[in-house]
């Protein structure tokens, strides 16, 4: 089996297809000893899914099948997969989470073009995990069909989820709408034990991290605006 340090876990997977081994090659790494996080996964078991969805090429199968994977393991060691668009500024992530087609990776390159020290962390499934007291953001090789992702940790800011608005603005998100917004972005645990770990770590996480909303347009002054006031609102509260 291959090996891989994603989200500083050592890890274990065999690639089949293109998708995967293109996205995981800055996560390659060597190491002793068992892995943290084993996957044994093959491709019966793609193949197999595959005759429940026909129309989906066995590579994507095999990129989401991996991925699902590894976020279920992923919470053994206070983590989670977050649907949205990371970006680091100055040391710190800032993720920015939306329903598909709302524009959140749109948003983060507008953090790209106008802000500077800016990089992109994960379009699309960062790992947060809970190491030390702090809460951090991870690259992983899950990371959307641009394959946006740095091999990295930085401490989380803040978690955005945006809303389309003609005006650019920033506000707090309330703790109960906050919990819906967050559970809609994560993947769906039918299991009882999955579901109780999951909310013990989205408590934790509500605790530590601010989370607002952010209305905008897709003009560049939006990056600009929201990376203000998110600011703004978070050195108040302090």
């Amino acid at each position: 089996m291959k090996k891989y340090l994603i989200a500083g876990l050592k890890t274990e997977y065999d690639v089949i297809y293109d998708r995967l081994e293109e996205h995981s090659k800055p996560y390659k790494a060597e190491f002793d000893g068992e892995p943290d996080i084993k996957i044994t996964l093959t491709e019966a078991d793609y193949l197999k899914s595959q005759e429940k969805t026909p129309k989906v090429p066995l590579d994507i199968i095999e990129y989401v099948a991996v991925g699902t994977v590894f976020n279920r393991e992923l919470m053994n060691y206070n983590g989670i997969m977050l649907h949205s668009s990371c970006v680091e500024k100055d040391g710190y992530a800032y993720l920015f989470s939306a329903d598909c087609g709302t524009g959140k990776s749109t948003h983060t390159h507008l953090w790209l073009k106008n802000l500077s020290g800016t990089r992109i962390i994960n379009d699309d499934k960062p790992a947060l995990r809970l190491e030390d007291g702090v809460w951090y953001a991870h690259g992983t090789p899950f990371s959307g069909k641009h394959n946006e992702s740095t091999n990295t940790k930085v401490p989380i800011r803040a978690i955005v989820f945006i809303k389309r608005g003609d005006e650019n603005k920033v506000s707090r998100m309330p703790v109960a709408e906050a919990v819906k917004a967050i559970f809609k972005q994560l993947l769906t645990a039918r299991d009882r034990e999955i579901g109780f770990s999951l909310l013990e770590k989205v408590d934790l996480l509500l605790t530590m991290v601010p989370v607002f909303t952010l209305e905008c347009n897709m003009d560049d002054d939006a990056a600009i605006t929201s990376y203000n006031e998110i600011e703004r609102l978070i050195k108040n509260e302090n």
